[in-house]
């Protein structure tokens, strides 16, 4: 197989808005493949996939080869052409820890400083990822209008994240008169420590929370989409599986008071 194909196929599959990263990691693993089988079969592929012990990898490599084969079918490459064929691993999908709004409550009482409680805020109020906030400047937070930007994320993408009322006012009084610099003045790792410190759950487990919470407030699944940086609704799904029939539930009883 051609290589130069692989960059061709990380180009395309930025330029089509998808997740950087997701491109970079199948690139990583179809290029390992090619080490071992620089002409790879179908049963070459399952071989090189079943070399893994976790499922996760597995699955992994199987969506990395699916994804370069389907890509190079629409463009008529003849490459990976039983991309179809190509086995994937089934995931497991066990508990995941989900920020509640008495993790909130409890985070607040917990926190001793204006920047604490501002960072507990605008977790509950935009589902940021740790690197997101590390990365918040205070030129980032437009207070007259209630949100933040998000330069960088996982996707590569700028977005905007609304912020609700108690953030705003936290972050008012955590900024001060600064009108410029770090947001926060605090790196991936000095935030999961804070949350240590204060008892509360992991940064993803408020993205979770915040996830529900914005669908059980009745927030569209667009805008959470949208807010969350996500470029589909199976991030949706996923963050909110374990929960999916609660939500139905208080949907419809919403819908029978209107």
């Amino acid at each position: 197989m051609d290589i130069s194909l692989l960059r061709e196929f990380q180009l395309d599959w930025r330029l089509a808005g998808k997740a950087e990263r997701t491109a970079t990691d199948y690139t990583k693993a179809i290029t390992d493949l090619l080490v071992q089988h620089p002409e790879p079969t179908l049963c070459d592929v399952k071989t090189w996939i079943a070399t893994t012990t976790s499922v996760l990898g597995r699955r992994k490599r199987g969506q990395a080869v699916r994804a370069l084969g389907k890509w190079a079918s629409t463009n008529d490459y003849g490459v990976f052409d039983f991309w179809r064929q190509v086995p994937l691993a089934k995931e497991t999908m066990s508990p995941q820890e989900t920020a509640t709004e008495q993790d909130y409550k409890n985070a607040l009482c917990a926190a001793t400083t204006l920047r604490d409680k501002a960072l507990i805020e605008v977790l509950w109020s935009c589902g940021l990822r740790r690197s997101e906030i590390a990365r918040l400047d205070v030129s980032d937070v437009n207070f007259s209008e209630g949100f933040l930007i998000v330069r960088t994320s996982k996707t590569g993408k700028p977005r905007i994240a609304p912020l609700s009322p108690s953030a705003r006012h936290a972050l008012r009084k955590h900024v001060g008169k600064r009108s410029q610099g770090s947001l926060f003045g605090m790196t991936t790792n000095a935030i999961r420590l804070c949350l240590q410190r204060l008892g509360a759950p992991s940064a993803h487990a408020w993205r979770r929370g915040w996830a529900v919470q914005a669908l059980r407030s009745g927030v569209s699944e667009t805008s959470v989409r949208a807010a969350a940086g996500w470029s589909s609704g199976a991030m949706v799904a996923r963050y909110t599986r374990a929960l999916s029939g609660e939500l139905a539930v208080e949907e419809f009883q919403r819908s029978w008071l209107e």
